[in-house]
């Protein structure tokens, strides 16, 4: 790796995992890239089926999460997850893919001991995809990045709940089995674990994207008349936004872990490239349009890897961290953005081609700066901390 990691407040126990898992991915999961079963819609399900087999072979599939049920702590997370996005197949390789690492990291803190058996176990070993239904279609005036404007209804009927709405942007709906679906009663935002699939929730179409790395891709989806035993609701009617920002804030921040490894490995590529290519009598690296623009890439992947571990050790604390989690989003995003932009420059043709990794990259990293809350709404969000202070600390 010609980016070196930060190995500091690290237990020999995760670094061990980390190094596997980065062995893992560089010799098994790597030659995969070129597979053509990596669809526009994100990996098949049965070469998702065939990677996590090897992952489970190779003893590093969901390795973040011990034998006992616990896992690493953030910071060492982050040493896992980082070298886990050293490829755009390694996640879903490693079970530690988007929306599944957050959902299982959900029902590990929240779960009752029936729902952790019946969804989170069959997760953590790889048998079961899973899919977060809050997102709503703008046309419909439904919840983005302003959850309050949730228009999924969710009614009690007997002992059980309808849910009725649609949603959109929902990852890995397209065969999943496991949906966490938000609506909202007279009380506010509800919370529900449901089985799929259902004949009630259908899919309206499979949106073309710009990224490609999320087995099922992002679909549109009508849920009619669901019913859900009571049972499968998170906690308590009302309480569905506070359960969500336990999701969201770690999500945010492990997003940043694995497109960082992505981003390690394509300036890697693009290095190489620089190195071995030559132009006007020397190698591309001693012009100092080409050099300068990788000295900039080691620069924002050490920053962004600074940001991850602040945030982390943040998160380690027991504090919720949402603050600092927009932070390293908007940090880490724009500062990925840039390093794999630069890669594409410095390869020139060959980094808009589909010959490396690259050039989804780019797309992947992209698409990451919307995910998870646009860059605009996290400092927006930040901008409103700042006037809250401001005015607590003249108002005493």
């Amino acid at each position: 790796m010609t980016f070196s990691l930060d190995n500091s407040g690290m237990s020999t126990r995760a670094l061990e995992i980390a190094d596997r898992v980065e062995a893992f991915v560089r010799n098994t999961v790597a030659p995969y890239e070129k597979d053509p079963r990596r669809t526009s819609h994100g990996p098949s399900d049965d070469l998702a089926v065939e990677l996590k087999e090897a992952a489970r072979k190779a003893g590093v599939l969901t390795p973040h999460i011990l034998e006992d049920g616990s896992h690493l702590s953030h910071r060492e997370t982050a040493a896992v997850l980082i070298r886990s996005g050293l490829s755009p197949l390694g996640p879903v390789a490693c079970n530690v893919a988007a929306p599944d690492e957050g959902n299982m990291y959900l029902l590990g803190k929240v779960g009752s001991p029936e729902l952790k058996e019946r969804f989170l176990t069959p997760m953590v070993q790889g048998k079961m995809r899973s899919a977060f239904f809050m997102t709503e279609p703008a046309e419909d005036g439904g919840a983005g990045s302003d959850p309050s404007m949730m228009l999924t209804t969710c009614r009690m009927d007997g002992n059980h709940w309808v849910i009725n709405g649609r949603k959109t942007y929902i990852t890995g709906a397209e065969g999943a089995g496991l949906g966490i679906v938000m609506a909202k009663s007279d009380d506010g935002a509800c919370m529900f674990m449901v089985d799929l699939p259902d004949p009630a929730i259908r899919i309206e179409r499979v949106m073309d994207t710009i990224d490609s790395s999320m087995p099922g891709g992002h679909a549109v989806v009508t849920i009619d008349n669901l019913r859900v035993p009571a049972t499968q609701m998170l906690g308590q009617s009302g309480e569905g936004f506070k359960y969500a920002q336990v999701r969201l804030s770690p999500a945010r921040l492990t997003h940043c872990m694995r497109w960082l490894g992505s981003c390690i490995r394509a300036n890697e590529i693009a290095s190489d490239y620089a190195n071995r290519r030559n132009a006007f009598g020397k190698p591309l690296v001693d012009h100092e349009g080409v050099g300068f623009m990788l000295a900039d890439n080691l620069i924002d992947l050490k920053q962004a890897e600074l940001m991850v571990y602040w945030c982390a050790d943040v998160l380690d604390t027991g504090v919720l961290g949402t603050v600092e989690s927009s932070m390293a989003k908007v940090a880490v995003s724009e500062a990925l953005m840039r390093v794999a932009d630069r890669c594409v420059q410095v390869m020139g043709g060959q980094g808009v081609t589909g010959d490396t990794i690259v050039e989804q990259v780019f797309r992947e990293v992209r698409a990451f700066r919307i995910y998870d809350g646009p860059t605009e709404v996290h400092k927006w969000s930040l901008a409103k901390k700042i006037k809250r202070d401001w005015r607590k600390a003249h108002e005493s």
